[in-house]
C-alpha cells in the first residue's frame, strides 16, 4: 500500500500537467488569426506585442486576399486604396463681406503599394483628417475670399482649378492623388436672392416692353406704307379724271342703258354739245 504522501503527489503532477495542457490548447486556439482583405483595400499586417516577442509590422496585402493562419496574434488594418470623394462645408465672408454659404468635393485616392506609408506616417483610416483636411480648407478659404459675392458663381470653375493646382503640389510628395476638385451649391443669404429675382423679374418685364415697342413700331410703318399707297393711287386717278374722260364714260354707259331690253326711261341732262353733261374735274 502506497503511502498517502505519495498519492497526494501524483495527484497535484496530474492536476499540473492537465493545467498545462489546457493552457497549450487554449493558447493555439486563441493565438491562432487569419487576418484577410477585401477587395478594392490593402492590408497592414502587424502583430499585438505578447509576454515574449517583439510584435510589430508583418507584412501586406492586396485585396482579397487572405494572409494566413498563424500562430502569432496577427491583426490587420485595411486602407480602402480606391479613389472617394470628401466634402467639406463652408460659410465664408466674400471679399465685398458677404456671408457665402457653399460645398467643396475632392476626389482623392491612394496609390496602390504604399498601405505601409499610409499607416506609419500618416494615420492610416484618419490620413484625410490628420493630413488633408484642413489644408484643404485653407486653401478653399484663401481663394474665395479674393472674389466678389456676385463673381463666385461665373468664376465657379476657375476657383476650382485653383484650388485644385494648390493642392496638387500639396500632395505630390505623398501617396495621396487629387483627382477632381468641384465646387458645389452656392447660397446667397435671403436678402441678397430676392435681390436677384426682383432685378431679373424687373429684366423680363424691360425685355416685354421692348418687345411691345418694336412691335408697335411695325404696325405703324405698315400704317404709313399703306398710307402713302392710298395717297400715291388718290394721285394717279385724280391726275386720269379729266372732263373728256369723264363724257366719253358718261357716254358708254348712255350707250349701255339704251341697249338694254328693260323700258325704262331715263332722263340724262345735257350740255350745248348734245351730250350728257358732266361736272368739272375741276
Amino acid at each position: 500500500m502506497k503511502p498517502r504522501n505519495s498519492r497526494m503527489q501524483t495527484l497535484v503532477n496530474n492536476l499540473a500537467k492537465g493545467a498545462i495542457l489546457a493552457g497549450v490548447v487554449g493558447f493555439g486556439l486563441t493565438a491562432c488569426t487569419n487576418p484577410s482583405t477585401p477587395a478594392g483595400e490593402e492590408g497592414y499586417v502587424y502583430e499585438k506585442p505578447r509576454i515574449f516577442g517583439e510584435g510589430g509590422y508583418q507584412g501586406t496585402m492586396k485585396g482579397p486576399a487572405n494572409y494566413g493562419v498563424s500562430l502569432l496574434r496577427n491583426e490587420v488594418v485595411n486602407i480602402d486604396m480606391r479613389p472617394n470623394t470628401y466634402t467639406e462645408a463652408f460659410q465664408i465672408l466674400a471679399n465685398d463681406d458677404l456671408n457665402i454659404q457653399f460645398d467643396f468635393h475632392a476626389v482623392i485616392g491612394i496609390q496602390s503599394g504604399s498601405v505601409k506609408t499610409v499607416v506609419e506616417e500618416y494615420g492610416a483610416e484618419n490620413w484625410y483628417k490628420r493630413f488633408v483636411r484642413e489644408t484643404f480648407r485653407t486653401y478653399v478659404r484663401d481663394i474665395v475670399q479674393k472674389y466678389d459675392s456676385g463673381e463666385l458663381k461665373t468664376n465657379r470653375e476657375k476657383i476650382a482649378q485653383e484650388v485644385s493646382l494648390r493642392l496638387q503640389t500639396y500632395l505630390s510628395s505623398t501617396p495621396f492623388k487629387l483627382a477632381n476638385v468641384v465646387v458645389g451649391d452656392i447660397n446667397y443669404p435671403a436678402i441678397v436672392a430676392n435681390a436677384v429675382e426682383k432685378k431679373l423679374a424687373a429684366q423680363q418685364l424691360l425685355a416685354e416692353k421692348e418687345t411691345q415697342k418694336e412691335i408697335a413700331r411695325k404696325d405703324a410703318e405698315i400704317r404709313v406704307e399703306e398710307a402713302k399707297g392710298i395717297a400715291q393711287a388718290q394721285k394717279i386717278i385724280n391726275a386720269t379724271l379729266t372732263a373728256n374722260y369723264l363724257q366719253h364714260e358718261a357716254i358708254n354707259a348712255q350707250v349701255k342703258m339704251a341697249e338694254s331690253p328693260n323700258h325704262t326711261t331715263v332722263y340724262i341732262p345735257v350740255g350745248n354739245n348734245g351730250v350728257p353733261l358732266v361736272k368739272g374735274a375741276n
